[in-house]
């Protein structure tokens, strides 16, 4: 007797449920983000969509509409059109959305135009963990991620590459533009005026084109090295005035010689400041804010510069993406940003985000800790961080807000535990010889060796198991927008797995 199998009609559609609630398995995540609407306040969304004209087409329901782009992302799909195949052909998106089909432009126009209320969803979802009891700051762990931009590293130019490019492509167009004169006398003999062949206006209108994106791509990297060279010299200005002005009781000839530097200091910062200012409009940019940096705010790409605020001939800039940056990775280098993630030990919740283009983490503890203390209310009681972030004023800063920080103070190899202690500390040791200790006693290497178990499966999660690891969207208030997306949901697949293992042992107590 031959094996029999199970009967396979594909064209029985009807025999499907007629619910469908019944498609998906009772706790699938689909089901938890419909009942996670009515816990989220949605109205910074729902309230612009509300007070658009109400003639024409009726538009899908902004409510849907988010909980779509949560869910698209908690899967790792994140291009507009990719989420419009989904809800054709997923069976949950297609239930999430009630068997409603929004196009991919109008998902990346939902997403583009509702980018900085979407951002906002990361501090109300972690409060829903934290009311879960999810998060208790006990120890949390900090660490940088690179994660490449939506450009390609070979889309970049140097400032020597480009004034080189410059120069030959100006050479390249007058030779072009004195063959299409002589072509222009040689055609108007034989053909008469007006008789001008198409494909050397063509070829010279590509290099001009070509031109015009060198150019702009320098003045703009000029633009941007002189403001950054005018904030530091409005920050060196203001440190000079504040020597002089405290030192009124200091001996006369120190007082003028302080205030002369006060004085000499801030002649420099305004003329870097109008220099500056210059170069902005060069190259047609708005002017820079050289106000001081907020205490939250991202530390800005440092490109190298002369001492007069030009470029060096080996700083880079991007066309497809000029605020991304080449950043060092796992020992090559990519187009991208440096996002930075505070995480909590308890169930890895991201407590605490930021992105910017400057490659070394070191500058980004600070405003990291301003942004934990506003986004989870508090800040922790122990802190790990990997050498990336070890500087004297670093460890300072931990001490002086009360937090128990252990930072390595130099990288060891995959495996290495740290050596033990040998010897009293002596009384003179700096602040990295004491912090070395602390890493070496018992309690701190017990401590810090949680730190790879807490914030770098929180990068694998999202890497290797959610696939994002490129940015979609470009520039840098963009790509900060899908950053705090990103880590949003994963917040909401932690605490949609923590729900239901809660319920699971409540119902097999029960039972």
């Amino acid at each position: 007797m031959r094996k029999t199998f199970r009967p396979w009609q594909p064209e029985q559609t009807t025999l499907l449920p007629p619910s469908p609630r019944e498609w998906l398995s009772g706790d699938h995540q689909v089901y938890f983000l419909l009942d996670l609407v009515d816990e989220l306040d949605l109205s910074a969304i729902l309230i612009p969509a509300q007070a658009k004209d109400p003639r024409g087409e009726k538009g899908f329901d902004p409510r849907m509409m988010t909980m779509l782009l949560l869910y698209a992302y908690c899967v790792g799909t994140v291009s507009s059109r990719k989420i419009e195949r989904a809800c054709h052909e997923d069976l949950a998106f297609r239930v999430l959305t009630a068997n409603q089909q929004p196009d991919h432009s109008c998902i990346s126009e939902f997403r583009r135009r509702n980018l900085d209320s979407l951002k906002g969803l990361f501090i109300q979802i972690l409060r829903l963990c934290q009311k879960a009891g999810m998060v208790s700051l006990g120890h949390v762990a900090l660490d940088g991620t690179k994660v490449q931009a939506n450009a390609s590293k070979h889309k970049a130019m140097s400032h020597e590459r480009m004034l080189r490019a410059e120069k030959e492509l100006e050479k390249e167009i007058n030779a072009l533009i004195r063959r299409a004169e002589i072509l222009d006398v040689q055609e108007d003999r034989r053909y008469g005026k007006g008789k001008l062949g198409s494909e050397l206006p063509d070829e010279l209108r590509h290099k001009q084109s070509r031109l015009e994106k060198i150019r702009q791509a320098r003045k703009e990297m000029e633009a941007e090295t002189a403001a950054a060279a005018a904030q530091q010299r409005q920050e060196e200005a203001e440190e000079a005035r504040v020597k002089a002005a405290a030192a009124e009781e200091s001996a006369a000839v120190e007082q003028a010689e302080l205030k002369r530097k006060a004085e000499a200091a801030a002649a420099k910062a305004e003329a870097a400041r109008e220099a500056a200012i210059e170069a902005a409009e060069n190259a047609g940019v708005k002017p820079p804010d050289l106000e001081p940096l907020a205490s939250d705010a991202m530390p800005p790409r440092g490109l190298a510069r002369k001492a007069d605020g030009t470029p060096t001939r080996k700083s880079q800039r991007n066309f497809t993406d000029p605020e991304s940056h080449l950043m060092q990775s796992g020992g090559s280098y990519l187009q991208g940003y440096n996002c930075q993630v505070a995480v909590d030990s308890d169930h890895q919740v991201i407590v605490a985000i930021g992105v910017s283009n400057q490659p070394p983490d070191v500058e980004h503890l600070k405003p990291m800790l301003e942004r934990i203390a506003a986004s989870a209310g508090a800040l922790p009681t122990v802190m790990t961080l990997d050498a990336g972030y070890w500087s004297d004023a670093n460890a300072k800063h931990c001490e002086e807000r009360g937090i128990d920080a252990y930072i390595a103070t130099g990288r060891l190899s995959h495996g290495q535990p740290l050596p033990p202690k040998r010897g009293p500390m002596p009384n003179d040791a700096d602040a990295k010889s004491r912090m070395a200790r602390k890493l070496r006693s018992k309690k701190g290497s017990r401590i810090y060796a949680r730190r790879k178990a807490i914030v770098e499966p929180v990068n694998g999660q999202i890497k290797e198991c959610r696939g994002l690891r490129r940015f979609l969207l470009r520039g840098l208030e963009k790509v900060n927008g899908e950053w705090h997306l990103i880590a949003a949901t994963h917040n909401l697949l932690k605490l949609f797995r923590y729900r239901r293992s809660q319920q699971q042992a409540l119902a097999a107590a029960t039972g």
